[in-house]
């Protein structure tokens, strides 16, 4: 009985599109959090500059494979975005710069099924939108917007491209989507 009341409170919260986070999910975020910080903080010269060269930003295309990755960076890249010089402009921007892009290829990947696909998407909607960090970057530093959004962007480019085979074959041996779902 209590199985099925369960099942149905479930079912019943999941109609009403209330979110439901299990402790995997929660746990699987939090490591993934922290595995954010810890590779800007290991990269920290190229990571807080106009180049923006962040290595984990690569790890953006998690969302592809299964998009309950999104609370974990979201939460990386809030906790980051509290150490930089800038502070509130990197957090509001930074955190605003990756709600709007993990949203936008999550709701593309609704219609595209092909992960590589995908992923290519993911890094060109990225690259685009580091218009939004080069804004942040203008207000807190006063640097010119086009050279600041090429430099940044060419940044985020590079990163996210050469994630695309390295997110694609550890997705190989770990399924990212199993890791997540696992029972």
């Amino acid at each position: 009985m209590l199985g099925t009341d369960y099942q149905t409170v479930v079912h019943s919260m999941l109609h009403e599109g209330v979110i439901v986070l299990t402790v995997r999910t929660l746990a699987v975020n939090a490591i993934l959090a922290v595995a954010y910080v810890v590779l800007s903080l290991a990269t920290a010269p190229l990571a807080f500059s106009t180049i923006q060269f962040r290595i984990p930003e690569m790890l953006n295309h998690l969302v592809i494979f299964n998009t309950k990755y999104f609370y974990g960076i979201v939460l990386g890249v809030f906790l980051i975005n509290l150490i930089p010089p800038t502070g509130m402009y990197d957090l509001a921007f930074g955190v605003a710069h990756t709600v709007l892009s993990l949203a936008f290829v999550m709701f593309l990947a609704t219609f595209i099924k092909h992960k590589l696909i995908l992923m290519v998407i993911n890094t060109i909607v990225f690259t685009l939108t580091m218009f939004i960090i080069a804004y942040q970057l203008i207000m807190a530093a006063d640097l010119p917007f086009l050279q600041t959004w090429l430099t940044s962007a060419a940044g985020e480019f590079i990163v996210m491209a050469l994630g695309i085979p390295i997110m694609y074959m550890l997705n190989k041996r770990w399924n990212f989507n199993e890791l997540m779902e696992r029972h």
